[in-house]
């Protein structure tokens, strides 16, 4: 059965703690579990990279909700499509994470994206590498 995927950028509203993002991971972990949607998802400090895979009906449910959501402003879709397999086989979440600043977003991001597609590894190791400049 085809399963559908939906990549998008927004950008935060006010700011978020590392300890908010802890939460949303966890709250999504669940929550995508039980609809079978898997992806990954980026947070720099600044902006939201995501992938979400799975039945149609549940990826374009969650992005409705991410696009209403007040936390998002500036939501664009970058890619949505039929896919044949997954390029996620479980959910994920990376943030960067001033607490530990010797473990490199942009390769936390690059372990996450190993079954992933050309396409898809450009657009999260290109966010990662700008958060990492802006950051210097």
């Amino acid at each position: 059965m085809p399963l559908h995927q939906i990549m998008y950028i927004s950008t935060v509203v006010g700011t978020v703690t590392p300890q908010e993002c802890a939460e949303v991971a966890q709250l999504s972990a669940v929550n995508n579990q039980r609809d079978d949607v898997t992806g990954l998802l980026l947070f720099n400090s600044r902006r939201f990279l995501q992938v979400l895979e799975g039945p149609r009906d549940a990826v374009e449910r969650i992005f409705a909700r991410i696009y209403d959501d007040p936390r998002h402003r500036a939501v664009v879709k970058l890619r949505e499509g039929t896919i044949e397999t997954r390029e996620f086989g479980q959910w994920a979440m990376a943030y960067d994470d001033p607490a530990r600043p010797s473990h490199s977003l942009k390769d936390k991001v690059a372990t996450l994206l190993e079954r992933a597609g050309p396409s898809t590894r450009a657009h999260f190791i290109g966010s990662a590498d700008l958060h990492r400049s802006a950051t210097r």
